[in-house]
């Protein structure tokens, strides 16, 4: 029996022994770190990159292991328990998009099975987009609880990174950068060009820098302007999901 959830398009580990004597807390954490393995190897198997381990999802993961062990069944959600982009939120993850997979089951090998074999789990396990997971197995009795929690977690990148990224294809298309970007900073803030007024302004969120939206790209490679200000702005995330803010002014 198993679930899966996603609500868009994070890995280390933390692993937790409900008191059982006969079971050690070695072969739990095998047990995690067996799920981790395999779904790499699915992944490079299919040329997708692999996941990387990352703490904060796991302990999300962690958290919720331990809630379905307690409740001895499967749940995406418990009354009185956050949604999954505030859980992983809370544990310090920085995301554009969450998923999970949930199950029970005997071993690592079954749980993991049964999720490839299942489209939506299987989805989240093979999602091009996702890039950083962590995982929590929980015994109870003789079965094992398990947690995947998934995300896309976004560069730590300054703002002058950010712009600099996305300058990359507007000097490409012949477009000279202006050195000064306080106006473009300060619209993508929400405010106005205190200077020269610009041709056309765009703004957009992504989590992805490396391509212009079609309005702007259109506009770029239109050949109606010849120079363009980028700037990089932080915004509080949206349901704990995290996107790079950008305005770009083209002259």
């Amino acid at each position: 029996m198993c679930g899966a959830t996603k609500t868009a398009v994070i890995l280390a580990a933390f692993f937790v022994l409900l008191p059982r004597p006969s079971t050690s807390q070695a072969k739990i954490e095998e047990s995690a770190r067996v799920l981790f393995d395999l779904a790499n190897q699915e992944r490079t198997s299919r040329g997708i990159p692999s996941l990387k381990w990352d703490a904060s999802l796991a302990e999300a993961a962690r958290t919720h292991a331990l809630r379905m062990a307690q409740e001895n069944t499967l749940s995406h959600e418990f009354p009185g328990e956050p949604d999954l982009p505030t859980r992983e939120k809370q544990a310090g993850a920085k995301m554009s998009g969450a998923a999970e997979n949930i199950a029970l089951g005997p071993s690592s090998a079954v749980i993991h099975n049964g999720w490839m074999n299942s489209p939506p789990h299987r989805h989240n396990l093979l999602d091009p987009q996702l890039n950083s997971i962590g995982i929590a197995v929980v015994q109870r009795g003789g079965s094992l609880f398990a947690v995947e929690d998934f995300s896309r977690a976004l560069a730590a990148l300054s703002l002058t990174e950010q712009e600099q990224q996305v300058e990359v294809p507007i000097r490409a298309a012949g477009l000279t950068i202006r050195p000064d970007n306080t106006d473009a900073r300060r619209v993508c803030g929400g405010g106005h060009p205190g200077g020269p007024q610009p041709m056309f302004i765009g703004r957009f969120s992504s989590i992805d820098l490396n391509a212009l939206p079609d309005s702007i790209e259109h506009a770029v490679q239109s050949g109606h302007y010849v120079a363009a200000e980028v700037g990089a702005c932080a915004k509080p995330s949206v349901d704990g999901l995290s996107q790079y803010h950008i305005a770009v002014l083209l002259y």
